[in-house]
């Protein structure tokens, strides 16, 4: 039963790009990139359907008011990032369709990823060292998560790694930013003059689906992971954050448990504070002290175990 949602995956992703660039992909090995000096297995880098680029990421992104949008309903989850006083939404129902979105917020490059199969959404500062680097989707895989390329270098990241795994930035770590995952509800009341994604993207899609169907709400993981624990629903909805080296989750089934909507938290030495909305499940993860947004990722919790086998995980007494 599990092979044959897979090869219907498969073939619903080959209609989405074009079953020319999909069976391209098979004659062209790991989509063209270079594997020999890769820091995790070269084996366990697979193709997830589309070629390099078959899903496009957007390189011109436009944005408009808060007003002017109307096709997003109030339980729809966009994905929102602050930067000096600027604040933007990326829709999910779009990026679900590019997955990688490349901008610049006050003069600062970004880039803003969603991998669907992982339900995670991250943003990264795209300057490395001394480089401003411009991201597309290599149609590649790792522990079914999304890895990014660098159109400069060709070097392949891991989003979950944040952090190149092959090519000559292999090592180099991206800047995770604090991107909080909310209802559009709940985000258009919050930043009333805030700028969305436009769904003019230079690309013709339907937004108005996703082309993974119910696939958040099933059980079914399509590829192959490292790490697997039945502690949760695979899709059970966790907070991730990382305090010097160390991993922790926060499963939403757990903070519902507790009643309110903000939960103190003291992980490896540092005093939290998560904020959990039940109804709309989402949530962040703060200091405490000051109340500064702390880079955490809103993930499936198979994607999250996968990648930390060894996280500790928030249990409510």
């Amino acid at each position: 039963m599990m092979r044959i949602r897979l090869v219907s995956f498969i073939f619903s992703m080959c209609l989405m790009v074009g079953c020319v660039s999909f069976f391209s992909a098979f004659a062209l090995a790991n989509n063209g990139f270079d594997l020999t000096n890769a820091s995790i297995p070269a084996e366990k880098i697979l193709p997830g359907g589309p070629v390099k680029d078959g899903i496009p990421s957007i390189d011109s992104p436009r944005f408009i008011p808060v007003d002017q949008v109307s096709w997003l309903k109030g339980d729809d989850q966009v994905l929102s990032l602050s930067i000096n006083g600027v604040t933007r939404a990326y829709p999910i129902a779009i990026l679900n369709w590019h997955e990688i979105v490349n901008d610049n917020i006050s003069g600062l490059p970004v880039v803003v990823s969603y991998c669907p199969l992982c339900g995670t959404g991250m943003a990264f500062s795209a300057r490395v060292d001394a480089n401003v680097l411009e991201f597309g989707v290599s149609g590649l895989l790792y522990n079914s998560d999304v890895l990014l390329y660098d159109r400069q270098t060709q070097s392949l990241w891991s989003q979950l790694m944040s952090e190149s795994v092959s090519g000559p930035m292999r090592g180099s770590k991206l800047e995770m930013l604090a991107l909080h995952q909310m209802t559009w509800a709940a985000w258009q009341n919050r930043y009333k003059s805030g700028h969305v994604l436009s769904r003019d993207t230079g690309h013709v899609r339907d937004y108005s689906r996703s082309p993974y169907a119910q696939y958040d709400d099933t059980p079914i993981i399509y590829f192959p992971i490292d790490f697997l624990s039945r502690a949760y629903h695979p899709k059970e909805r966790v907070l991730g954050v990382e305090v010097a080296g160390k991993f922790k989750a926060y499963p939403f089934a757990e903070l519902a448990k507790h009643g309110g909507n903000r939960i103190a938290d003291k992980f490896n030495g540092v005093d939290l504070e998560v904020q959990f909305d039940a109804f709309s499940r989402t949530g962040e993860i703060r200091l405490q002290a000051g109340g500064v947004p702390q880079p955490a990722v809103n993930a499936f919790w198979f994607a999250w175990y996968t990648f930390h086998p060894d996280t500790e995980v928030f249990v409510l007494p």
